[in-house]
């Protein structure tokens, strides 16, 4: 079987100590290849020399994580540009909105976001959004600049039946992780409702570890669990829960191999 991780941030330095380890245990649990969303402009150094180390398997994304937007966002937006402006990425992101930690630069958030929406209509390029505590304002914000053939993934998807089926009408993909495995994570109650078709697999490494992992750190390796999960929640075998999402992958991310 082949598994997709469509978002994982496997250049955190919460790997320096055994990343190689990390990514050939995922590759032998059946795991092709790890997408990479970048955070900051700190992060693109590590990120962009996991490609090279791992071509083929680390691919990496471009973008600006709203917790990381301040006061400076025109400025780091401005380098932001300039990067996609050298080279190709297989996505834009991770950008989006964040009320769970601070509200302060909402604003910035908001005005990021939109830059973000622009350039993944320009360069044709899939939106990998994050919605923590902010899943309506997210929506509303990518139906506002909407265009044809836009497309991404919101990623860490813990919403309602009436948002998945807004974000799967978009165009889009819901990005499911190890909180489809938590007992109060409440996706076993949605999931059935929309389906396959439109989900990918992702672990949002290092962060939020499925059962029987939770409260430690999360790896690419842990994809499998988190297609067992889904599997169940779907009353789908296991084989077809990788087969359908990795070919959504695949059609998200089409000019990368998969």
């Amino acid at each position: 079987m082949v598994f997709i991780d469509t978002h994982a941030h496997i250049y955190s330095r919460k790997f320096d100590s055994d990343r190689e380890r990390v990514i050939l245990q995922a590759k032998s649990a059946g795991v092709e290849k790890i997408f990479m969303p970048n955070i900051d402009l700190d992060s693109i150094p590590q990120m962009l020399e996991l490609e090279v180390l791992y071509p083929g398997v680390c691919v990496p994304m471009m973008g600006l994580h709203p917790c990381d937007v301040k006061d400076n966002v025109e400025e780091v937006l401005a380098q932001i540009e300039i990067w996609l402006g050298k080279r190709d990425f297989a996505g834009i992101g991770e950008t989006g909105l964040d009320l769970y930690w601070d509200k302060t630069f909402f604003e910035q958030q908001k005005h990021s976001l939109s830059v973000h929406i622009q350039w993944a209509i320009q360069k044709g390029r899939p939106l990998i959004l994050h919605c923590r505590d902010s899943m309506d304002e997210t929506i509303a914000e990518v139906q506002r600049q909407h265009s044809p053939g836009l497309t991404g993934i919101f990623h860490c998807f813990t919403g309602e039946v009436a948002q998945a089926k807004a974000i799967t009408e978009l165009g889009f993909y819901l990005g499911i992780g190890g909180v489809s495995t938590y007992k109060n994570g409440g996706l076993d109650k949605v999931l059935p409702e929309i389906g396959l078709e439109k989900v990918v697999l992702e672990t949002d490494a290092p962060y939020l570890a499925p059962v029987p992992y939770r409260g430690k750190r999360n790896t690419p390796e842990y994809i499998p669990v988190i297609a067992k999960r889904l599997a169940e929640i779907m009353e789908k075998p296991l084989e077809e829960v990788a087969e359908v999402t990795s070919r959504n992958a695949a059609q998200v991310f089409k000019e990368y191999g998969i």
